[in-house]
């Protein structure tokens, strides 16, 4: 046996060492492709990088849905990163252009525009900002437009389409799914309870009507009316149109080819692509015979912001990111857990190096436990450090919730607040499932039957006893508002609460919110009662990801550089390595494949 196990250390060995030498090639390599000045492609010919000095124009287009800020979350199960691309790294991207010598100019090249009203708006207005600041030239083109897209591209300069492109403007609308008649004709018999005069409640409405309320009609027209007329006065203010003429334009659909956009004066003018390049290359100085440069605008954000997040810095605003519907437990990206946003709160609280905290909420609410949660984090770091709150595209129901208790909160025109309101829904599915399927239930029990079933219809004591519960947790809510809304008392949120939805523009009005303003807004006024003279933010919560996928994360923000690494024996070694995990992963049961993979070399 002892030259079995003498052979088998021997092994061992070996593998253990060469595991390591490859190891610290493969860092080695990545580190060098990460520092290098210089792209290399095939032929060891050696090419300027993105980093040269040659004249360029910044390329805006939006293909994926945005968020508050870029993510990067590790899915175990997938073995693979998601990401996004945000708001934040936009804003940073667009500040490091005004100053950056190689970019001459912006060319928006917006189609559709994935992406609230409230986010399109603090872009349109981040840009305008690095037009005004910078003195560089804006021009948007595209085939088409969306009418939100359009509505971003009215701060350009100069707003071209194709000849035989297409413009939307037509005004606003909401449509309704109501599923009633399906529910009758399912038997299906759906229970909701309102919080007391939650009239306005209009989430439950589908299961209850097969059309709009007066009342959820009345809310809707009152805050689409002020998210158009906000889009009309911004149009208005940087095209010279007036209100009464788009309106025209929109009620008579006038808008309907390229060549009428450009009559009812909505585009300067109708070109092709190749003409489009050639004004940008004389505005952006290209010297004659030299192709145009056009700069990825993600990518050029992204390692903006890297830069300036590797700042040796002390942070001293914290900058809190809830978004997505409230939910017990931990949440992502995507969606606000209770213990992870509040954990944030917490971290930013005892950070000795943070002055003051602003939460950037962009939710429709869920939960009234999670939300009561994230409340009352709200209200223990309001007595150490200033509590700010900068709402988003959204901020209703329990994203209200949690923003009440802030000294004060700043909302955009065009944001969608309010909806003070509690609502719960229980089905009861005993009909379709005997008529349907023939299935019946019976049941046992030591005390009184449970509240919570779907297999049963509600007694009127039951259904008295979750009424009363609703309306305990409205009661709630009506006052954690006034005790956050010194303006108002229980009475007066109960007035323009019982579950209204207001935009911006009126919920300023009516106390809901304190200034209309977008979150550089809110983060300035933190610093300003913090007394803080040079703000550096640090967000929450943190994003973790094994560090190395963030260092292959950053080398395929680089097409040449990607290109370069997976070329090498090395990258693909643990490309095959990184496949055949995420294959094993995924194998359930009893398996009719063959067992190994054939991979033919060349």
């Amino acid at each position: 046996m002892r030259p079995f196990w003498r052979t088998f250390f021997a092994a061992s060995l070996a593998i253990f060492v060469i595991g390591g030498f490859l190891t610290f090639v493969f860092i080695g390599s990545l580190a060098a492709i990460l520092s290098n000045p210089f792209d290399l492609k095939e032929g060891g010919e050696r090419v300027e990088s993105n980093f040269d000095r040659q004249n360029k124009v910044l390329h805006i287009r939006f293909k994926n849905p945005l968020s508050e800020r870029s993510f990067s979350e590790f899915d175990k199960q997938a073995f693979e990163i998601n990401k996004g691309f945000g708001l934040r790294e936009i804003k940073i991207g667009l500040d490091n252009a005004k100053n950056d010598k190689r970019i001459k100019g912006i060319l928006i090249n917006a189609s559709t525009m994935p992406a609230g009203m409230a986010t399109t708006e603090e872009i349109r207005m981040a840009i305008e900002e690095f037009k005004k600041e910078s003195g560089k030239f804006v021009i948007a083109y595209s085939e088409t437009y969306s009418q939100k897209a359009y509505y971003l591209s009215t701060v350009a300069d100069k707003i071209y389409l194709y000849p035989e492109g297409m413009l939307e403007f037509q005004g606003l609308s909401v449509e309704y799914l109501f599923f009633k008649k399906a529910i009758d004709k399912l038997e299906l018999d759906v229970q909701v309870i309102r919080g007391s005069n939650n009239k306005f409640k209009s989430a439950v409405e589908p299961f209850m009507y097969d059309h709009m309320s007066e009342a959820n009609r009345e809310q809707t027209m009152t805050y689409l009316n002020a998210l158009w007329g906000q889009m009309l006065s911004e149009i208005n203010r940087t095209r010279g149109l007036s209100v009464d003429e788009m309106n025209t334009i929109a009620d008579s659909l006038y808008v309907r080819s390229a060549e009428t956009a450009k009559k009812y004066g909505l585009v300067d003018d109708l070109i092709y692509e190749d003409e489009l390049t050639e004004e940008l290359k004389e505005l952006a100085n290209v010297q004659l015979g030299k192709d145009l440069k056009l700069e990825n605008f993600q990518k050029y954000c992204t390692k903006a912001t890297r830069r300036f997040d590797k700042q040796n810095i002390k942070e001293n605003i914290a900058v809190v990111y809830a978004v997505g519907g409230i939910e017990s437990g931990k949440g992502n990206a995507v969606t606000i857990g209770s213990e992870t946003i509040a954990k944030a709160i917490r971290d930013a609280r005892n950070n000795i190096n943070i002055k003051a905290l602003v939460l950037r909420v962009n939710s429709p609410g869920g939960s009234a436990l999670a939300s009561d949660v994230i409340w009352r984090e709200m209200v223990l770091t309001k007595e150490i450090m200033p509590v700010i709150v900068s709402m988003g595209d959204v901020a209703a129901s329990g994203g209200y919730y949690i923003s009440c208790p802030a000294d004060k909160i700043f909302a955009l025109p065009n944001t969608i607040t309010g909806s003070i309101g509690v609502f719960g829904v229980l089905p009861n599915i005993s009909k379709p499932l005997e008529n349907k399927l023939g299935i019946t239930v019976d049941r046992a029990y030591t005390n009184r039957p449970s509240l919570m079933t779907i297999t049963r219809k509600l007694t009127p004591e039951e259904y008295k006893i979750i009424q009363e519960g609703v309306d305990d947790i409205y009661m709630d809510f009506k006052t954690k508002v006034a005790e956050g809304r010194p303006m108002l008392d229980v009475a007066g949120v109960d007035s323009i609460g019982q579950g209204r939805v207001w935009a911006g523009t009126d919920a300023i009005e009516i106390g809901l919110v304190d200034e209309l303003g977008g979150i550089d807004a809110a983060i300035d006024y933190a610093a300003e009662v913090a007394g803080v003279d040079e703000v550096h933010v640090e967000a929450y919560p943190k994003s973790k990801v094994p560090k190395i996928f963030e260092i292959l994360e950053q080398i395929e923000e680089n097409e040449e550089d990607a290109s370069a690494l997976t070329r090498s024996p090395i990258a693909q070694k643990i490309t095959e390595f990184t496949n055949a995990v995420k294959k094993a992963a995924s194998v359930q049961g009893y398996q009719a494949r063959l067992p190994y993979e054939i991979i033919i070399k060349p």
